[in-house]
């Protein structure tokens, strides 16, 4: 089959792993822009262009989507593309070029959180459980018929990251699975029940802000949700001055929510007791 990979952040490289070791190599891969990075800003490569330098599978990494963009597409006489994490709404008329049109690896069980944000919209809901679809993508957010489904349960204490690790294990099978089923003309996708559709939406840097004598149970799940970005975070007032608090570990025990680990504005990680005592 002939399958353009569309795909930015580092977490489509375990799924382009699994498609290789599935016989299944992309014959173009389509990634965002290198863009700068780090304190010296330096011009980086999505990780996925350099999965593919290394494997010589031609890449593109088009601005925008425009109509000499989309002619070229049309032009490779794709089989199929796939979609994880790309960053930009396709335009219908790109999802429906290829032969078999285009699939998507989505972290929810849809229709259940459709949208920019499905594994911290679970964890903030507190679901018990949640899991990854393989989607036939359509012109409507997140509203394609399903290949394939699996459910897995949501640990008590488990963050957005490592819950979206697990996620991206099982996509990357299900993916394989789904386009062996399409290949062999066995496929056959089940239409999304509208009625149990949920939306969630992007996340801002603001949405990390949290109140530590707040509400236990929100605070935890605010937490573990916005783990690594972005973040959570509290101000105090110290020498006359607002000081963002930057929380980088905390903990439910004992029906408690209990800080450990803070980095005070301009200062290193400290013992969250610690910083305590230093405001008296």
């Amino acid at each position: 089959m002939k399958i353009a990979f569309w795909g930015t952040p580092e977490l489509t490289i375990p799924i382009l792993n699994k498609l290789e070791e599935a016989g299944f190599l992309p014959s173009v891969i389509i990634t965002g822009p290198d863009r700068p990075q780090g304190r010296g800003l330096v011009m980086t490569p999505p990780a996925p262009k350099d999965w593919a330098l290394i494997r010589n599978i031609p890449i593109l990494q088009p601005e925008k989507i425009d109509a000499e963009f989309i002619l070229h597409i049309r032009n490779l006489n794709l089989d199929i593309s796939v979609v994880v994490a790309y960053g930009k709404i396709l335009p219908e008329e790109i999802i429906k070029i290829p032969k078999f049109g285009t699939l998507n690896t989505h972290y929810s069980l849809l229709p259940r959180w459709r949208g920019a944000t499905p594994v911290e919209s679970a964890i903030l809901a507190g679901d018990i459980q949640t899991g990854v679809c393989i989607q036939q993508m359509v012109y409507k957010l997140d509203a394609g018929a399903i290949h394939a489904q699996e459910k897995i349960t949501i640990g008590e204490h488990e963050n957005a990251p490592d819950l979206r690790s697990r996620l991206n294990e099982i996509g990357a099978r299900l993916l394989t699975e789904t386009l062996q089923s399409i290949k062999a003309g066995t496929a056959k996708p089940i239409e999304q029940d509208e009625s149990g559709a949920t939306r969630c939406g992007k996340i801002e840097k603001e949405d990390g802000l949290i109140d530590p004598s707040g509400d236990t149970i929100i605070n935890d799940r605010k937490f573990r949700a916005y783990f690594g970005w972005p973040g959570s975070y509290f101000f105090v007032e110290k020498d006359g001055k607002k000081v963002r608090v930057i929380i980088k570990d905390a903990a439910l025990e004992n029906n408690k929510w209990i800080i450990k680990r803070v980095v005070p504005e301009g200062k290193k990680e400290i013992d969250y007791f610690e910083f305590q005592k230093s405001l008296q």
